[in-house]
């Protein structure tokens, strides 16, 4: 097989010419030669059409000649167009060269913003940083510019105390600053002196603006509480700054204040003291006890130069007196209808409106004190109060003894008494604690005369059934005399007797064990007591007597019969063992 191989290899290779110098290298060598399906023997046999293919070269030359003939022109034109285009390309090249180049200028600005933008930003937070710490610090050492100008040009009102208000604060966390650092801080001391003038400005607007009020406080028909309130208390900070700026002209304007207030107060009392001495009071009469002689005081109990239509003043009946002191209108008599009225009262009616104008007053006052001057203490404001009213006080006491000194109202000065208990309490329900002592002093001078005025009453009953300085028969007679050896009916003291009784017992329904009623009370029981049993031996008759004591006691009992307490219930328990010893007799 191989040698048929090779022989006709070697066969063909004898056919093929062999190349010499003379054969003409191809100027292009064809990299894809299709064989279309021939053999190399039959692709070498294969020749192409030489002829054939220069022919239509030559046509396709002709063609394109002619067709450039004809369309020179139109070439030409062409040509002159694409010259053009290509200088208008030339310009467009500069444009847009110089527009590159300006874009790159452009660029390298926006890269040199953007990295001073970035800078900028960063010195922003940085800013912001330093005004997150220093901010604060800033601020409390800072003075707003609107807060001074109200200070020393602006009207003393609301937004002038909030001003002032601002600015102490200010000042205080200023001092602190400078007081917790060593070496200072230099915003601290330039603002210091700007402090001191504010400070110095307010303190002398505040001066002339207290002293103004205070002085305004001595016109005359003013009424203080008007000024107290509107005036002082609406700028209560006022006085409070004062006190803490200049504490030697705070203590300067109060005391002025207290002497304008007890001034004030005293005058004014005064004149109501003169209108209330206008106030008809039934005058004491001796023999307004329960041994008086009846004549006497049937003559004497119309009040003398009365005017027509003056009622009979009956000092051993309670009545009507009590409204006094069950009444719920705590409005205290004016000038002007204590001037005017014509009527004749018993002595608590003067007592209980001096007294109702006096607490009303001490109670204002104190309230105020407490709430303008509260950079003071308790003790302080209670002296000043003190000493504001001391004159007034005495006033009081004044009207009181004038009032009791003289008189033999037992009831009368009973009702003053508690009337003043009355103040006492209001004053404790306040928590005013001012007027203690002039209470305990109206104290002092009340339960002493009422036991001398319990005393009267059973030294006059004594004197009825004593013979002393009177014969039997003139001393009985005042007491009844022959008309008890005819009749048991009750006597008329016991009427006295049962009315007092009566009254003192309604007027001590809430009275403690402390009080000094239940003793004089008992030293009144007991002479009564005897007399009873020496008017009771004056008749002829046993049983006569023994009903004169039981229809007398009995009286007593009814009159008293409505009264509930502790002291009501000893005397019903006295009267019925009295009772129970005159039926065994």
């Amino acid at each position: 097989v191989l040698n048929g191989i090779i022989g006709k290899e070697a066969q063909i290779a004898k056919n093929v010419p062999t190349l010499s110098s003379d054969v003409e290298k191809p100027t292009q060598l064809v990299e894809t030669i299709r064989f279309d399906g021939l053999s190399l023997e039959d692709f070498l046999e294969k020749e192409e059409p030489a002829p054939r293919r220069k022919t239509r070269h030559n046509d396709i030359n002709a063609q394109t000649v002619h067709q450039f003939e004809q369309e020179r022109d139109k070439f030409q034109e062409l040509h002159t167009s694409i010259t053009g285009c290509d200088e208008v390309s030339k310009s467009v090249e500069l444009y847009l060269n110089d527009f590159q180049n300006e874009l790159g200028a452009v660029s390298a600005e926006i890269e040199t913003l953007q990295s001073r933008s970035t800078q900028l930003n960063s010195m922003l937070e940085n800013r912001r940083n330093v005004e997150r710490l220093l901010g604060p610090a800033v601020e409390e050492i800072s003075i707003s510019h609107k807060d001074v100008r109200t200070i020393v040009e602006g009207h003393i009102d609301e937004n002038w105390v909030r001003a002032l208000n601002e600015i102490d604060t200010r000042t205080s966390n200023i001092e602190a600053k400078a007081a917790a650092s060593n070496n200072g801080f230099k915003a601290v001391e330039d603002v210091r002196p700007l402090l001191t003038d504010v400070k110095n400005k307010a303190i002398e607007r505040i001066r002339d603006y207290l002293v103004s009020q205070i002085r305004a406080m001595r016109s005359p028909n003013i009424n203080s509480q008007i000024i107290q309130q509107q005036r002082l208390v609406k700028f209560k900070d006022l006085y409070s700054y004062l006190s803490k700026a200049h504490p030697k002209l705070a203590g300067e304007i109060s005391q002025a204040y207290i002497n304008t207030m007890r001034w004030y107060y005293t005058s004014h009392f005064t004149r109501y003291l003169q209108a209330l001495d206008k106030v008809k009071v039934y005058p004491p009469d001796r023999n307004e006890v329960l041994g008086g002689d009846p004549s006497t005081h049937r003559t004497g109990n119309i009040i003398p130069g009365g005017r027509a239509g003056s009622v009979a003043h009956d000092p051993f009946s309670l009545g009507r007196r009590i409204d006094i002191l069950r009444t719920g209108n705590l409005q205290a008599l004016s000038s002007y209808l204590a001037e005017e009225d014509n009527t004749f009262h018993g002595i608590e009616v003067p007592f209980r409106n001096f007294n109702l104008a006096l607490v009303d007053n001490v109670c204002s006052e104190y309230s105020f004190l407490t709430e303008f001057f509260s950079a003071k203490t308790f003790h302080q404001i209670s002296r000043n109060a003190v000493e504001i009213f001391q004159q007034v006080f005495s006033l009081g006491q004044g009207l009181t003894k004038k009032l009791i000194e003289q008189t033999t109202d037992s009831l009368g000065v009973l009702m003053c008494v508690r009337l003043n208990q009355h103040s006492a309490f209001e004053l404790q329900r306040r928590k005013v604690p001012v007027a203690d002592s002039y209470v305990n002093g109206t104290n002092m001078q009340l339960w002493p005369r009422f036991q001398v005025v319990m005393d009267h009453h059973g030294e006059s009953l004594k004197r009825v059934g004593s013979n002393t300085g009177r014969s039997a028969v003139s001393a009985l007679s005042i007491a009844g005399g022959d008309d008890l050896k005819q009749s048991s009916a009750p006597h008329f003291l016991t009427q006295r007797f049962g009315q007092l009784l009566h009254g003192i017992l309604v007027l001590s329904s809430d009275a403690g064990d402390d009080e000094p009623v239940s003793n004089s009370l008992a030293r009144l029981t007991a002479e009564f007591d005897l007399l009873l049993a020496k008017l009771s031996r004056n008749g002829t008759d046993a049983k006569r007597r023994e009903r004169f004591l039981f229809n007398n006691y009995s009286l007593i009992l009814t009159i008293i019969s409505d009264t509930q307490d502790k002291l009501a219930n000893e005397q019903k328990q006295h009267l019925d063992e009295m009772l129970k010893n005159s039926t065994k007799r």
